[in-house]
């Protein structure tokens, strides 16, 4: 088996088509759950945030896992294959890994160095584990990004500025406000966005902070954790004519604020100056807000080149040189797990040899003592331990490498190890002509990603 990555993010798609996607992928759980009923998927985790969703999956076979996994995407996310496969990446082994680092890190992130990625692979980790798609290749996959992710935030200066998407979407409304100290604000939803915008907000002195959404309960907590006055979405009108940001991160899957809306709120406002932040994907706002007079709107796209969203080129040096190492640090790890069984047959074998010419000894020397029988037992096990470690060592080494599965065949002939053993080694690989030709699958007219 191997490791396989699919996925789509704002480095490859629109924040239009994102928007879609996520306007239409109603259960990332019904989705994860699709995947792991394919035949050759074996393992599977689900990563959906604002501007990526990727699907990482240990499979049997590479060309049906990339053709499966990508037509149930489609499916899933109200997008025609051809459509979706233009923007779809895909990543194999080593890359796989590679970027399921480079994500749990934030440095693919819109905003390089943020660490709200952190929590949303956590969750998805976490989520396939419940369910039960997660064994032991994803677990060791989730559990060493999480800690990776962790050291290039402590090692590195990435985020030494705490940069997020709200963080930064202030910077740019502030570009038109001025200081939103003694402003008013308004944040519409209740989830984890609107939280940390509701604590950036009061963090920049945000004078009175009000919070809205559909859910009471959901309203009043998001309230008492950060200071605001929670209102009901029947007071939204009210609230819209007297805030001067507005944030709306909701997750609806509909308009949530139109521009009528806010066409009438600047009536009350006599056109005084406002900012719209859309942190939501689908979009919370109507594009058209942006083109009432007096009145900015922000987005998700906006933000993809707002200056703040950059890292310094010597703490992506870092992060990047850490990540190169752990990876290769996880694939050696990896390799070792996979030749065990191998190892394992070849010194059980050894041990049923040592143990037959013992009875054989006692047989033919009934007069020699245990302590005598215990010396020769230990000189053979030192003996057998000694000429077992080469070829221990060198299956290890040759683990990760394509004639890996030779070496393997060579000990099975040489020492008639379990077949069941071999083939273990044999199924962690993926043939390079098969995944060279993935672009003959039909209907596939993605890409490998550098």
């Amino acid at each position: 088996m191997s490791l396989l990555l699919v996925g789509v993010s704002h480095r490859t798609a629109p924040v239009a088509l994102l928007d879609q996607i996520a306007a239409h992928t109603e259960s990332v759980t019904s989705l994860r759950n699709d995947i792991a009923a394919s035949p050759f998927v074996a393992e599977v985790m689900v990563v959906s945030t604002c501007n990526r969703l990727e699907v990482t999956a240990e499979v049997v076979r590479f060309h049906g896992a990339v053709t499966d996994i990508s037509s149930r995407l489609a499916k899933h996310t109200g997008v025609h294959l051809d459509d979706l496969t233009t923007h779809l990446y895909v990543h194999f082994e080593e890359r796989a890994v590679h970027h399921m680092f480079t994500v749990a890190s934030g440095l693919d992130s819109m905003i390089v160095g943020e660490q709200q990625i952190l929590g949303q692979v956590r969750s998805s980790l976490r989520e396939a584990q419940e369910a039960g798609n997660a064994g032991r290749v994803l677990n060791d996959l989730g559990q060493t990004a999480l800690r990776i992710g962790k050291r290039v935030h402590s090692e590195t200066g990435i985020d030494r500025h705490g940069a997020s998407v709200v963080s930064v979407a202030l910077d740019l409304a502030q570009e038109v406000t001025g200081s939103l100290r003694d402003r008013n604000a308004l944040v519409v939803g209740a989830g984890a966005m609107s939280s940390l915008s509701l604590q950036t907000l009061a963090s920049r002195g945000v004078s009175d902070i009000t919070v809205a959404s559909r859910t009471s309960s959901s309203t009043k907590r998001a309230a008492d954790l950060s200071g605001a006055t929670p209102i009901s979405m029947d007071e939204l009108p009210g609230a819209l004519t007297k805030a001067d940001v507005i944030v709306s991160a909701t997750g609806a899957n509909g308009v949530v604020i139109t521009a009528a809306d806010i066409a009438t709120a600047m009536q009350g406002r006599q056109n005084r100056a406002l900012v719209v932040v859309d942190l939501a994907l689908p979009h919370d706002t109507e594009p058209e807000v942006g083109s009432l007079e007096s009145v900015t709107r922000i987005d998700l796209a906006a933000l993809a080149h707002a200056p703040g969203a950059a890292a310094s080129q010597s703490d992506l040096d870092v992060a990047r040189t850490l990540i190169d190492d752990e990876v290769r640090a996880f694939l050696a790890d990896q390799a070792a797990q996979r030749v065990e069984p191998i190892v394992v047959s070849l010194r059980a074998k050894a041990d049923l040899v040592l143990e037959a010419e013992l009875q054989r000894l006692r047989l033919k020397h009934p007069e020699l003592s245990e302590a005598a029988v215990a010396a020769v037992e230990q000189t053979m096990r030192r003996t057998v331990s000694t000429l077992l470690h080469t070829p221990t060592v060198r299956m290890k080494q040759f683990a990760a490498d394509p004639d890996g599965q030779r070496y393997a065949e060579a000990l099975h002939a040489l020492f008639d190890l379990d077949p069941e053993a071999v083939t273990s080694l044999s199924d962690t690989s993926v043939d390079a002509s098969e995944a060279s030709g993935f672009t003959d699958i039909p209907s596939w007219n993605g890409r490998w990603m550098p």
